[in-house]
């Protein structure tokens, strides 16, 4: 807990694995005992509050955001004041007693809300990128780091990328071009934050509770197919994480006023219907409303990112910047902000 509030920016961290046997790709790190991801957790400072899974994932809620397991891909999102980046040198370790060995690491966040009340290594970014740096694997060779502006002093975008030259060849020949969309908000409407707290002493369950949250809000039908894995936190907050086959998506709210956040991501692949994109961030910004807002949209292809502005621009929101840059092993990141016309 921040000083003056709680911090609701989360820090994400997603790291690939190959391995020199197939057969150890086929559940590679969904192999890891509960036990060792404890330990990973207890690095970073948080815990497991509710969890599910599919024949594709396993998918955590944390008390501070959320854990997502493939059998290659690890990642990893937290707010408040954890210690995200400490989790690196574990899971490089337990993926190595798999067979696995790290190939890339992406590590993106916004602008801290409370940002005097990190602590080390998340005190700034060149901190970050010092610690991952040193971390990281030499073979991870292709490395960047850049801190996107925006005309928005409180949102700009925080990206660092590495790769290994496997990883970094592979790009241009992936078959199934996913992409990765992260969503910021503040200063969420305030009918709709209220949705987001529990009344005193209400005897529930934070799954009740966020089962609750859910339904009222409208999250459960933002994607109707997904199976939801949801928490309600006492006295406020939610948190929940949807699997749809092999995609995620998840959401996490703190809705206090005076430093009201809230954060929706999701995975797609670029042959989806660009009209699901166009459904969904209407329906996030719907269910939020809020005054100030930015999207991350990480991708090798550029028509994802081109209709965002279109998406979200016909619900009153107006596009403030754009800012593209480009990242080895990841591809284009382009950054938008938007705030309410009357801001």
């Amino acid at each position: 807990m921040a000083v003056s509030g709680f911090e609701g920016f989360e820090k994400r961290l997603e790291l690939h694995f190959f391995g020199d046997d197939p057969t150890e790709e086929m559940m590679g790190l969904r192999l890891l005992d509960f036990e060792s991801l404890q330990q990973v957790l207890h690095a970073v400072q948080c815990t497991v509050v509710s969890a599910v899974g599919n024949p594709y994932f396993d998918a955590y809620v944390l008390s501070e955001s959320s854990l997502f397991v493939y059998p290659t891909k690890i990642i990893i999102k937290t707010c408040g004041t954890t210690q995200l980046l400490k989790s690196i040198r574990p899971l490089i370790h337990h993926a190595r007693r798999l067979g696995l060995t790290l190939c890339s690491c992406r590590y993106t966040r916004g602008n801290f809300i409370f940002p005097k009340a990190q602590p080390f290594p998340h005190t700034s970014f060149k901190e970050e990128v010092i610690y991952l740096e040193e971390c990281l694997p030499s073979n991870l060779c292709y490395r960047k780091a850049s801190v996107m502006p925006s005309k928005i002093a409180s949102h700009s975008w925080h990206v660092f990328t590495a790769a290994s030259n496997e990883a970094h060849m592979m790009v241009p020949h992936v078959p199934d071009v996913l992409y990765t969309i992260e969503i910021c908000m503040t200063d969420l409407d305030r009918a709709s934050a209220g949705k987001f707290f529990r009344r005193p002493g209400d005897g529930k369950s934070g799954d009740t509770a966020g089962k609750e949250m859910t339904e009222i809000t409208g999250i459960g039908n933002i994607n109707p197919a997904a199976l939801v894995c949801d928490f309600g936190f006492d006295p406020c907050g939610y948190s929940m994480n949807g699997i749809d086959g092999d995609r995620y998506s998840t959401i996490h709210v703190t809705p206090e006023d005076g430093f009201s956040y809230a954060s929706f991501e999701c995975v797609g692949s670029i042959y989806d219907d660009h009209d699901d994109v166009v459904q969904v961030l209407k329906k996030v910004v719907q269910v939020f409303r809020p005054a100030t807002m930015s999207i991350s949209t990480t991708c090798t292809s550029h028509e994802v990112w081109m209709r965002v502005a279109g998406a979200v621009e016909p619900l009153g929101l107006k596009c403030r910047s754009c800012t593209v840059d480009e990242f080895p092993a990841a591809g284009s990141v382009v950054f938008q902000t938007f705030t309410t016309r009357r801001k």
